[in-house]
């Protein structure tokens, strides 16, 4: 455990298991933080990100400086943040000031230069985000809104809305989503049998129909009604 502490000198072994050790150590830094802390990038995560990702760069590219020192440091900020998430959950202004209520941006096709002021936006920020959207006019937008993690939720007016089966007074298909069962030529058995096929099934049916071998798959799919697709090898 050389590597732990602090030293004039490190061996690469001991640079190699000091990176290892971290990198783990991060991994259930971030397990404990729970799956809030990697799906949306909010104040509170992005702060303890940025610390924590900068008191542990420093053991791992100075041997001067042990791992102990970070750790002890990195279990306090988790433990901070640990708190900071429940007093949110349980303290409405508190959470209002880490999670600031989403504040129009657009409404009524009607672009809100006070909002775009608000959320440090340009207007080419602004069209940008709706094209990623697939937007192209601003009029279309019934009501754009700047959420508290830096996106920004676009509603349609109704006439420029996509129409549903609902709409049209049509009864839709189920929805029914295809299991994976070839993947990287490889199969997926237990998928396979749950969709009441066997391989004898598979083989014959790519030979017949596809022409292919298991081997020369790189995607597979089958849906309830026994629809094979297959998507080859570029």
């Amino acid at each position: 455990m050389d590597f732990f502490h602090g030293q004039e000198t490190l061996t690469s072994i001991q640079w190699i298991l000091r990176a290892v050790f971290a990198f783990f150590f991060l991994a259930l830094s971030a397990k404990v933080m729970g799956q809030r802390s990697i799906a949306q990038l909010r104040l509170l995560d992005f702060v303890i990100a940025l610390i924590i990702g900068n008191i542990m760069a420093h053991p791992l590219s100075d041997e001067g400086l042990g791992l102990k020192g970070s750790m002890i440091t990195m279990a306090v900020l988790i433990i901070l943040y640990s708190a900071g998430v429940f007093f949110s959950l349980k303290w409405h202004a508190f959470r209002i000031f880490l999670d600031p209520p989403a504040f129009p941006l657009i409404t009524n096709g009607k672009i809100s230069y006070k909002g775009l002021k608000k959320a440090r936006l340009t207007i080419e920020d602004l069209l940008s985000e709706l094209r990623k959207q697939q937007i192209e006019d601003p009029e279309k937008v019934a009501n754009a809104l700047f959420e508290s993690d830096g996106r920004i939720s676009c509603f349609l007016k109704a006439d420029h809305q996509t129409v549903t089966n609902l709409d049209l007074n049509l009864t839709p298909s189920p929805f029914d989503l295809p299991g994976t069962i070839i993947r990287e030529g490889s199969i997926n058995k237990k998928e396979l049998l749950r969709l009441g096929k066997n391989e004898e099934w598979l083989v014959s049916e790519l030979k017949i129909v596809h022409q292919k071998k298991v081997n020369e798959i790189l995607l597979g799919t089958l849906d309830q009604q026994g629809s094979l697709r297959v998507f080859l090898y570029s």
